[in-house]
């Protein structure tokens, strides 16, 4: 995944994100890699809250596969790139990358399912599904 293809969206690595040896700890690169899944959706237009409130329909990780490469430390930018690479009837799959600088740090597969907030599965609305295809061919 290269800048161009991904979505990119840019965090600073605070104290809280830390262990004692200022390296970030390894379950809070969940917390960026969600951040910048939640930039995409809102930037093709997609309202979580409306799709919650109005539809009664949510997005929720499926399956996740993380390869830490190297740490992220205290006060680091950090850079989450975002693609989205499948957009089926009821999941997507979000491949997203973590550099520091051009420094890989993570890189991970992420499949999001749709579904109801009771956690049935649910197909994603046309409206919804056009908003993240059209993502998906802007960046293919």
């Amino acid at each position: 995944m290269t800048e161009g293809e991904a979505f990119v969206s840019t965090f600073r690595v605070y104290y809280e994100d830390t262990d004692m040896a200022g390296i970030v700890y390894y379950a809070n690169y969940l917390k960026f890699l969600e951040r910048g899944r939640s930039d995409v959706v809102r930037a093709v237009g997609i309202d979580q809250m409306e799709m919650r409130d109005g539809r009664d329909l949510v997005f929720a990780v499926a399956r996740i596969e993380i390869d830490y490469h190297a740490p992220a430390r205290f006060g680091d930018v950090l850079k989450v790139c975002t693609e989205t690479s499948r957009v089926g009837g009821a999941t997507l799959e979000m491949p997203q990358r973590i550099y520091v600088g051009e420094r890989l740090i993570i890189s991970a597969f992420v499949r999001v399912a749709c579904m109801n907030t009771v956690g049935k599965i649910q197909r994603f609305p046309r409206d919804i599904r056009e908003a993240l295809t059209n993502r998906q061919q802007a960046v293919g």
